[in-house]
């Protein structure tokens, strides 16, 4: 086998893996011999301590090691179903242990010859009894016992993540042989990063990670590669933030007298996070420095008119600002409460979206409003993604504000930011994001938080309802809508599903969204007007019904996660969410966030009949949490990042996703990539380090 490129070898050119195994191991993205060595371990099984067979007892995991004395397959025609039985024997006693439907094993099982079983220990007829264990042959019939090195018993044993047709046990057997070529892959990490962290090389990690002497050593192995994908990201991060700093962008003067005037202009007064915000982003603003700050606030705690502020400045100064939504309705939104707002000072600002278009002072077409972005005579243009077509032309764009910023793709970002000079960037998100996850995905960007809640706003009462009050919840919901106000009922599924059944894998009911609106409009709201919303309805109709909800045309909407984000009802005071354990915690943030958003009390009712374990937990947090900021902690804790941020479909390497929760680890690595970049920015003495940087950067897609 070749040295130089070992981790480049596509895996169908080793004898161990055919052609079926090749594809199945695509599923799990193994091509070549680096992918697999890097498909690690999620767990181990502690098979390493031995018992003698007399000593034996009903127990969870039990290793043991004996000479087999019987072998039989037995055909059990009524269950439809092969028994592979054994009776094996130490010095001690004897036990049974059997399989179900592996015949094939029989082959392995001949009298004689001596195994090893770990596994569970169960009673049978009276009797301990070995249920599926795992096995492994020591000896083929010799007399004293072989003492090869064991894989899948006697020791800690690798669980990998599995695919149909391809087992932990199958990956064992194909890694294994692997390993002795680990020494020939070169090793990215610097020799003087090793040694400063205390890190192992390279071929000892892969050994310690896959087969591990003890779980002390795996753990060091794990961070190990932590690390390396750690600091990779880190990396990437600094020399993004560097590169930035190159660049230009426009400098936009401030105005002590004529922000007063704005602020004195609200019909409301300003809380002091968001006097702070604004502040803050004013202040990168004034600078030739593309600003690149990330505005974080809970739903409803006034991040819109911060954002508005900068636009104001923006504008005042003769340049443009474009302000992107994910959705249609939440543009619209957006634009009927900013445009008042500039009008009281003769600032013009336009929607533009695939389906309208609209300026502050007047009627207007698609063409028409296009021409006026170009020629520089709208000032403030708000839309959807329409705003990175590429008929639509900037005169001097100085700011993007993109809300809910990660609901857009790299390359939407990336098209607003092509002009001459860079344009400032200010995102928003409701999704509040932990210090950690913020140190590490958005490395040194800046960060701006309005924890503060307008005055008068009044938290959302969340309770957790069992199965037995859902009556009484949908009399509490008639009470509302009877007092003028809407509300939401959330389903899981949009039909009925065929593998689901109606029944989630769990055994508990799952609502479908079109049998559930059925239901609820024909026998328990008959007397009210019910809508139904779901992700295959056209973008239309989606608007369209949007639309008569909004205008309170609608008094229940019942619908799927597509109402997550970009939907705002100052009317809507209840929301009933069916299955709430089949949601994850982010989005069953994002549901409550669309109530409360006016000044009366409003409730979230979280049905399921699951309150135990993690989902349990993950319910209580979201009943008893405060804040999105409380929650996002909390799930952080119960769940890892990845769900409540949208980055596992980041690129980020399992092993960094894990990490984002490791402070110390995070804030290591920030260090080691300073220190690299700051004696070598361009990683000229490390070219390892500077490949795989480069492979990264083909392969991230952080939003």
């Amino acid at each position: 086998m070749p040295g130089n490129n070992i981790f480049d070898i596509p895996i169908q050119n080793l004898k161990y893996f055919g052609e079926a195994a090749v594809k199945k191991l695509q599923k799990l993205k193994i091509k070549t011999i680096r992918d697999l060595l890097y498909h690690f371990p999620y767990r181990y099984e502690d098979f390493s301590n031995f018992i003698p067979i007399a000593d034996l007892k009903q127990t969870s995991q039990a290793t043991i090691r004996g000479t087999i004395l019987k072998a039989k397959n037995t055909r059990i025609f009524r269950r439809n179903m092969v028994l592979t039985e054994i009776i094996i024997e130490d010095d001690t006693g004897a036990i049974k242990s059997v399989w179900f439907n592996q015949p094939y094993l029989i082959n392995q099982f001949k009298p004689g010859r001596q195994l090893n079983l770990s596994g569970k220990v169960v009673l049978n007829k009276k009797q301990l009894c070995f249920s599926n264990p795992a096995y492994e042959i020591t000896s083929y019939g010799e007399n004293s016992y072989n003492k090869k090195e064991t894989l899948h018993t006697g020791r800690l044993v690798p669980v990998y993540p599995e695919t149909y047709g391809i087992t932990s046990r199958w990956l064992r057997l194909g890694i294994k042989p692997l390993l002795k070529f680990a020494s020939q892959i070169p090793d990215v990490l610097p020799e003087e990063i090793k040694k400063i962290h205390y890190l192992p090389n390279l071929s000892y990690a892969l050994s310690q990670i896959h087969f591990p002497q003890t779980l002390e050593k795996a753990q060091w192995a794990k961070r190990r590669f932590a690390f390396e994908e750690m600091l990779v990201l880190q990396l990437f991060m600094r020399l993004e933030r560097l590169k930035l700093q190159k660049q230009t962008a426009p400098e936009i003067k401030f105005d002590e007298k004529l922000a007063k005037k704005f602020v004195d202009s609200l019909p409301y007064k300003l809380t002091d996070d968001q006097k702070k915000s604004a502040w803050q982003i004013i202040q990168d603003l004034q600078k030739p420095l593309p600003m690149n700050r990330m505005l974080e606030g809970d739903v409803g705690s006034g991040k819109t008119v911060v954002a508005t502020m900068a636009a104001y400045f923006v504008a005042l100064n003769s340049y443009q600002t474009a302000f992107m939504a994910p959705t249609e309705i939440l543009s619209r939104q957006h634009f009927e409460k900013i445009s008042p707002l500039l009008k009281k000072f003769k600032i013009k600002s336009g929607l533009l979206t695939s389906s309208e278009a609209k300026i502050s002072d007047g009627k207007t077409t698609k063409k028409e409003l296009i021409k006026k972005v170009a020629e520089g005579e709208i000032l403030v243009i708000i839309g959807t993604h329409s705003l990175v077509q590429k008929n639509i032309k900037f005169k001097n764009l100085a700011l993007v504000i993109i809300d809910e910023q990660h609901r857009f793709g790299v390359g939407q970002r990336a098209a607003l930011t092509k002009h001459k000079t860079i344009p400032h960037l200010l995102s928003m998100t409701a999704t509040p994001i932990p210090r950690t996850l913020g140190l590490t995905i958005w490395g040194d960007l800046d960060l701006s938080l309005i924890k503060e809640m307008p005055k008068g706003r009044k938290n959302i009462i969340t309770k957790i309802v069992a199965p037995s009050k859902r009556e009484e919840t949908y009399e509490f919901i008639k009470s509302e809508i009877k007092k003028g106000y809407q509300g939401f009922v959330i389903c899981p599924l949009i039909e009925e599903s065929e593998k689901l059944s109606e029944r989630s894998p769990e055994g508990r009911e799952v609502k479908a969204a079109t049998k559930e609106y059925e239901r609820l409009k024909e026998k328990i709201f008959p007397n009210f007007k019910i809508g139904l919303l779901h992700g295959r309805l056209k973008a239309k109709e989606k608007e369209k019904i949007m639309t008569e909800f909004l205008n309170k045309n609608i008094d229940i909407l019942v619908s799927t996660s597509v109402i997550e984000v970009g939907i705002d009802i100052p009317n809507a005071t209840v929301i009933m969410i069916e299955g709430a354990d089949r949601f994850g915690l982010a989005s069953l943030y994002q549901f409550r966030g669309r109530v409360g958003r006016g000044e009366y009390q409003s409730y979230c009712f979280l049905l399921t009949d699951s309150v135990s374990g993690k989902t349990g937990a993950r319910l209580k947090a979201i009943e008893s949490a405060k804040s999105g900021f409380e929650l996002a902690e909390k799930d952080l804790e119960l769940r890892g990042p990845g769900d409540f941020t949208g980055v596992r479909q980041s690129g980020l390497p399992d092993l960094a996703m894990a990490s984002l929760t490791d402070l110390k680890l995070i804030l290591e690595t920030r260090e080691a990539a300073k220190g690299l970049l700051s004696v070598d920015p361009n990683l000229k003495k490390y070219p390892l380090l500077n490949s795989r940087l480069a492979e990264f950067k083909n392969r991230i897609h952080l939003e």
